[in-house]
């Protein structure tokens, strides 16, 4: 089984030789053996062919994702644990360690081994999944962890664009034309572009974490509800809001928001392994006040989101293979358009105890990679608590200004909620 990588995977795979990784780590109370991991591992690879895949290249070059004969297991790092934080350090760890794509999956398993509580984790190449799929990764991981016979089904895989674009489209000379067009378009601006001839220097990385307890983050959730938006634009507008105040005139106004494919198709299901995403961008009025203001972004929101067309996107960026190196130039040298990403997961809906063991937390994943901005929140919710990491490069944004973010994003929120305490 085989399949040629789409645009944006071709991107993120870039050669092969450097590292886009992204983690997903989650804490258990219970004991486990080497072979009860490796076990639950194999039967996740059984189910998902491009588990199992190693990255081969064709004559003209042309990355594929191709499920060998002899199946390589998903390898396995077992490090002693020490502390509760250990699962940071090793998450950094595997931010750069590169995956020899051509003799193994691009999957790595992380067990941080505690006598009670251990922290794991899924270590994967972005070009093979997203969060989305990493969570299906968790909740069947889980499942077949505790119980061996648990049925998790098989994967049908997503093996090119027709398994995602309806034939209608696909086939429609109309929207191929459209979609050409628009993508020549495109791809002109960007080879035209003036952009640096050096790649901004990345320097070095950070990951910054913290939860809010179940009650903040109840009034949290209760305050957007009372307020008619959702709690992502208001994170999203507490986040401009904290870059406008510690950065100044270098703040840019602007955040990037993933919106899940998955919400827009019926092609692409929950369970496969997949990573493609689409983006919605948002900015601050500064003339308004902050309730109004999210009110707007939230309309602003719900307009882009609804002219969000997947099925012509994926057309249109499959145009752009022949000019692949001009994109990740772009990437690479070019100025950051926007202050960060801001990705909400939403409710981890995973369950919590199990039969051998429980699922103490999850923390929410990170990822870096080498294509020019790193600036995200990732967001999550587990058991009733918000969970966040906030992931950045002192290149981009200077860890003391990170800190300093951080403490005005929690600031703005515990005044936001005293404020409907007392009202």
């Amino acid at each position: 089984m085989k399949r040629k990588l789409l645009f944006g995977e071709r991107m993120i795979l870039g050669d092969g030789t450097e590292p886009f990784n992204g983690v997903i780590p989650f804490r258990l109370k219970g004991t486990f053996t080497l072979e009860e991991i490796q076990r639950a591992l194999a039967q996740l690879q059984n189910k998902h062919p491009w588990l199992r895949a190693h990255v081969t290249h064709d004559e003209k070059n042309i990355p594929w994702f191709e499920v060998p004969e002899q199946v390589v297991s998903i390898p396995i790092r077992i490090v002693i644990r020490k502390g509760e934080d250990d699962w940071q350090e090793e998450s950094k760890k595997e931010w750069y360690m590169p995956f020899d794509h051509q003799k193994f999956p691009l999957i790595r398993f992380v067990w941080i081994k505690g006598e009670e509580v251990s922290d794991m984790f899924f270590a994967f190449h972005h070009c093979l999944c997203d969060g989305g799929s990493a969570m299906t990764l968790l909740y069947e991981f889980l499942q077949v962890l505790d119980n061996p016979a648990a049925d998790i089904g098989t994967e049908n895989p997503i093996l090119g664009i027709q398994d995602i674009v309806p034939p209608a489209i696909l086939n429609s000379r109309r929207q191929r034309l459209k979609a050409k067009f628009i993508g020549r378009v495109a791809s002109t601006i960007i080879k035209y572009a003036p952009v640096s001839k050096k790649a901004i220097e990345r320097q070095n990385d950070y990951l910054i974490h913290w939860k809010f307890d179940k009650e903040m983050t109840q009034q949290l959730i209760s305050y957007c509800k009372s307020n008619g938006f959702t709690v992502n634009t208001f994170l999203c507008a507490v986040v401009l809001k904290a870059f406008k105040k510690i950065r100044g005139k270098t703040a840019l106004n602007k955040v990037c928001c993933p919106v899940d494919i998955r919400r827009l198709t019926t092609q692409i299901k929950h369970d496969h392994i997949f990573a493609f995403g689409l983006m919605v961008e948002v900015s601050i009025n500064e003339k308004m006040n902050f309730v109004d203001n999210v009110r707007l972004m939230q309309k602003t929101v719900k307009r882009k989101t609804a002219k969000l067309d997947p099925y012509i996107k994926m057309m249109v960026i499959e145009s752009w293979h022949y000019a692949l190196d001009n994109f990740t130039k772009i990437l690479r040298n070019g100025k950051a358009t926007n202050d960060c990403m801001l990705s909400n997961l939403g409710l981890i809906q995973v369950p919590h105890e199990y039969k051998n063991f429980a699922l103490d937390t999850v923390f929410s994943p990170s990822a870096l990679g080498p294509l020019g901005q790193t600036t995200g929140f990732v967001v999550s919710t587990f058991q009733g608590e918000m969970d966040f990491s906030f992931i950045g490069s002192e290149g981009y944004l200077p860890y003391a200004d990170a800190l300093a973010i951080r403490d005005e994003v929690i600031e703005t929120i515990k005044l936001k909620l005293e404020y409907l305490a007392v009202s």
